[in-house]
């Protein structure tokens, strides 16, 4: 009799980072029938970062097409080059979604087994992550919406600037004073130069309250940046 093929459940969990180094978003974590299998064979491994999922279905990281795809599915907080990474093949065979020809170029060798997925699950999966905003703490809300804000402006186009990224910033408890900073949202934005000119980069440094909504303090932070040219009322240059 042949062997009963085992068709896996996949889960996509965010998680807020424990360690400022690993960046300022949720990484979407995949866990398979409940179980972090990649934390196992890569436990220094990072997952793809939520706005890796803000694009369209075709661009998201675990996306699934007729043709097998080779992804980086964790790599470490430095670089893929410095300490490994994990890789894997995923590909669509009728109505089953397959992951194999795993690669793990860090010090550990093991790879998860190969894994099968409904496909109508999967694909429902992916879609649901991708919109998932029950993860976000209040900072992440501002600066999402500050940023969509600010993208629809067009403002910094006016002054001949280019916004570069609106991001969450954390406490992080345990830090050095001199590397310790309040909780808050940084927007950072350059502004365009000629080819092989110097380029200025600039930065707000916006402190959040708990005591006031989220749609206001977006609405203090977009107001203060619309106010008059960015690159005279910015906290610091860089």
């Amino acid at each position: 009799m042949a062997e009963q093929l085992t068709i896996s459940t996949l889960t996509l969990q965010h998680r807020i980072p424990n360690d400022w180094a690993e960046g300022p978003w949720a990484e979407v974590r995949p866990l398979v029938d409940g179980v972090d299998v990649l934390k196992e064979v890569h436990p220094e491994g990072v997952a793809h970062g939520c706005r890796d999922w803000t694009g369209p279905a075709e661009s998201w990281p675990l996306a699934v097409t007729e043709e097998p795809r080779r992804i980086m599915i964790t790599e470490p907080v430095c670089t893929a080059g410095c300490c490994g990474a994990l890789y894997v093949t995923i590909r669509r065979e009728g109505d089953r979604v397959i992951w194999d020809a795993w690669e793990n170029t860090s010090d550990l060798t093991a790879v998860p087994a190969d894994l099968h997925f409904d496909t109508a699950q999967y694909e429902t999966e992916l879609a649901r992550a991708a919109t998932d905003r029950t993860w976000e703490e209040p900072v992440d809300t501002i600066a999402r919406l500050l940023e969509q804000a600010l993208a629809h402006s067009g403002w910094f186009e006016r002054w001949g600037c280019v916004l570069t990224s609106v991001s969450p910033r954390r406490e992080q408890p345990g830090l050095p004073a001199t590397l310790a900073r309040p909780e808050g949202v940084d927007v950072q934005f350059h502004q365009v130069r000629g080819p092989g000119e110097h380029t200025d980069t600039y930065e707000f440094d916006l402190l959040t309250v708990l005591d006031q909504p989220v749609e206001e303090q977006v609405q203090r932070f977009t107001d203060l940046i619309l106010a008059a040219d960015p690159r005279k009322t910015a906290d610091r240059e860089r």
